[in-house]
């Protein structure tokens, strides 16, 4: 454990940013998950309205820098190839 006071206050603040950051990174998987099950329902209204939470999830994660922009555009992509499958 620390012994500086600047020390311990850098591990406050880190266990709180990867507390934060845990809890969005988990809300971005569950808005993406909620998506795939109305899509293995073909529920086509309640995925268009989970797609837009999901990709505004991932948007948000991709500015926070918890994940890639790349991979975050990879999957945007792969929900709304997801979601015009069930349209077509």
């Amino acid at each position: 454990m620390a012994n500086i006071k600047s020390a311990i206050k850098r591990v406050k603040t880190n266990d709180k940013n990867r507390a934060h950051n845990a809890s969005l990174k988990s809300a971005m998987r569950t808005a993406v998950k909620n998506f795939e099950t109305k899509v293995a329902n073909n529920d086509t209204e309640g995925a268009k309205e989970a797609f837009t939470v999901a990709t505004k999830k991932v948007d948000k994660a991709a500015t926070k820098g918890l994940i890639h922009k790349n991979a975050a555009s990879r999957q945007k992509s792969r929900l709304a190839k997801a979601l015009n499958g069930i349209n077509a």
